[in-house]
């Protein structure tokens, strides 16, 4: 248990915070565009990260092995999820990126990128016997430097490229305390011979006793 004691206070207290934070602020940064493009879907899986990554970091500071363990869990699930928004967004196999997937089938909104990407001019023209109606506009986006699909790939390898990095984090970090674990004796604590002191202490008494 020292030795776990040891291993935390030796660890570069900046880059852990720095690291963490990094994860965070990518995080919150996706959050806050999925919210603005009404991402349901991602917004649920953004706010579990967010979760996910404020437990490992207190399990790596308050030595709780089981957190760190869910973070590495949670880590490989991200992956698995990003992997999926890149297939989605880049239509693979019968997935769209038309589709109203990510919104849960409740709105027909898109990324938020899709309107607002770099270079992109937002043309809004009312549809013909129906002046007036914002929401019957006719909408086209012209202009664009970059396709949004291409932003939210982009947005979920960088995500992959950090959830990787924290994963091997954690697994490394959960070997640590593991094999302190397993290398501490519950009954005498790291003295290899605290039964042998106790019995010899004891077995004085019995010997007079018998003695007598």
């Amino acid at each position: 248990m020292k030795n776990v004691h040891l291993f935390i206070a030796l660890l570069p207290k900046p880059l852990l915070f720095l690291f963490f934070s990094l994860l965070q602020i990518a995080a919150l940064e996706r959050q806050v565009f999925d919210f603005l493009g009404y991402q349901w879907a991602p917004i649920l899986a953004n706010f579990l990260h967010i979760i996910a990554i404020i437990l490992g970091l207190f399990g790596t500071l308050q030595y709780r092995p089981r957190y760190v363990i869910a973070y590495a869990i949670w880590a490989s699930v991200w992956v698995t999820w990003n992997v999926f928004l890149i297939c989605f967004y880049l239509e693979v196999g019968d997935l769209s990126k038309d589709s109203d997937l990510l919104t849960f089938h409740v709105s027909q909104h898109q990324s938020w990128w899709s309107e607002h990407g770099p270079g992109c001019v937002r043309k809004e023209a009312p549809v013909a016997g129906m002046a007036g109606l914002e929401s019957h506009s006719y909408v086209s986006v012209v202009g664009c430097a970059i396709e949004y699909q291409y932003i939210e790939v982009l947005h979920s390898a960088t995500q992959i490229l950090l959830a990787l990095l924290g994963f091997v984090y954690a697994c490394y970090v959960t070997s640590v305390f593991t094999e302190e674990e397993d290398s501490f004796d519950f009954i005498g604590g790291f003295d290899p011979f605290p039964l042998y002191h106790v019995n010899e202490k004891s077995s004085h008494p019995l010997f007079k006793q018998s003695y007598l």
